[in-house]
């Protein structure tokens, strides 16, 4: 596996269960998987090394398929993937480490990534490159409650490591207003480089979503490109997701000035493992804030059906699982004040 594939695989929510045959594996994920269910999370597992698998019995279509060399995939009550690529293990777990709040692996010696290994009787210790452990089982300390709570903690570091990027929009038409309100000035600087100077600090990278004008000071800025055939802040929300798969995103208008760092910070403390997307609700009657609003990567499924289906807005994310809509404090719900018009920014005071 090389190096880019194992740090990607290093943030994502991906562990092995290993060890030597009969040591268990099987009987502890079973026991553990109802427990992460129960908390609302979605949990995959990978069978890694498998052998014999039976996909479909010797001289059937699909068996046949791929002893012609085909890779196969069976469509139907169920799903299964049977491929002849030895990398295919990276890739899919990459892959269901990126939609998944949990991905357990039952694997081997080899398998790429942190792992809890449980020793069976005769092996006292992990076999030689055998990887990154984090911690070895004896037989006696396989109590799954135990596990699930050292899990728990594990994922929590996890999904701290994994990037938090911010995504300004400044694509709109801003035809109440009359003229680009991105660049609108203020205390000498334009809102846009507002904006990105208090998300900056707080974000591991600001990314301009939209065709509007930049400053020549914020030239050095990722641009990201609308996608075809979706307008408004969803364009700019898969466009990002699209453009940096394993992120989470505070997503911001820049008709939203009086944003501040406390609010940042508020949506990030509501999330956390099993969390898809923070929509705060002002004032608890419903109505749902898409923009400063935060979106974890494990929401992108959820927007592009929604994209497919002609539905355009972010709030139509409300009521998946995952989704969660809390009330700011009183005190920062000023921060989701949008200013649309000539009249408002002047009830706002500002100096243009």
């Amino acid at each position: 596996m090389g190096a880019g594939m194992m740090n990607a695989l290093a943030s994502l929510p991906v562990l092995g269960i290993c060890g030597a045959s009969g040591s268990g594996k099987t009987t502890l994920i079973e026991a553990l998987i109802p427990r992460f269910l129960a908390d609302g999370l979605r949990v995959a597992v990978i069978k890694d090394g498998a052998h014999r698998v039976m996909v479909d019995a010797p001289g059937k279509d699909s068996d046949r398929f791929f002893q012609a060399g085909a890779d196969v995939a069976l469509c139907g009550q169920a799903q299964f993937f049977r491929s002849h690529a030895g990398a295919e293990f990276s890739r899919r777990a990459r892959e269901l480490g990126q939609c998944y709040d949990l991905v357990l692996v039952e694997g081997h010696a080899s398998t790429p990534i942190q792992k809890i290994w449980l020793l069976g009787q005769g092996h006292d210790k992990p076999p030689e490159h055998a990887g990154e452990i984090l911690s070895l089982l004896a037989k006696t300390e396989r109590d799954p409650d135990a596990l699930y709570a050292w899990i728990c903690s594990w994922l929590s570091g996890q999904w701290s490591r994994r990037p938090l990027y911010g995504c300004i929009l400044i694509g709109g038409k801003s035809s109440r207003m009359g003229r680009p309100k991105h660049l609108i000035r203020q205390a000498n600087q334009t809102w846009l480089e507002r904006a990105v100077q208090r998300l900056s600090p707080l974000v591991d990278q600001v990314a301009l979503s939209g065709r509007g004008q930049v400053p020549d000071c914020l030239a050095h800025l990722p641009r990201l490109a609308d996608v075809p055939g979706i307008a408004g802040p969803m364009t700019g929300l898969l466009a990002a997701m699209r453009w940096q798969p394993e992120a989470a995103w505070i997503l911001l208008a820049c008709d939203q000035p009086d944003f501040s760092s406390e609010a940042v910070s508020w949506l990030r403390d509501q999330a956390g493992p099993g969390i898809h997307a923070v929509l705060p609700d002002l004032a608890g009657d419903g109505r749902l804030e898409p923009l400063l609003a935060w979106y974890d990567s494990r929401c992108r499924s959820a927007l592009e059906d929604l994209a497919r289906r002609g539905c355009l807005r972010l709030s139509g994310l409300a009521g998946q699982p995952g989704v969660i809509s809390p009330t700011p404090p009183a005190h920062l719900r000023p921060c989701w004040r949008n200013v649309n018009t000539p009249e408002e920014l002047a009830r706002r005071g500002n100096q243009v």
